[in-house]
């Protein structure tokens, strides 16, 4: 089974999406970075998918994550390795 599509919404100065990124990249995931600053219609993407205006807003495969702290909480919990894997 392939790797699901991670994708995060981010801005260079969050400490946050820094924050989120490091735990991606310590889980080995490749993830696709979109900064909503340099893409004006981003912004309004992101905000479409997943209901929020804050960053980082991540996606892995058709779930909606959350932001850095909703990432933290579902790798606590167990959860974030199996859907890496699955992406379901």
């Amino acid at each position: 089974m392939a790797e699901p599509r991670i994708v995060v919404y981010l801005t260079d100065w969050c400490p946050f999406c820094t924050r989120a990124l490091s735990l991606l990249e310590r889980k080995r995931a490749t993830f696709e970075v979109i900064n909503i600053e340099e893409r004006a219609e981003a912004r309004a993407e992101m905000m479409a998918r997943s209901g929020r205006r804050t960053v980082p807003q991540i996606f892995i495969g058709d779930t909606h994550v959350g932001g850095c702290d909703d990432l933290y909480a579902l790798d606590a919990a167990g959860g974030l390795d199996p859907l890496l894997k699955s992406g379901a």
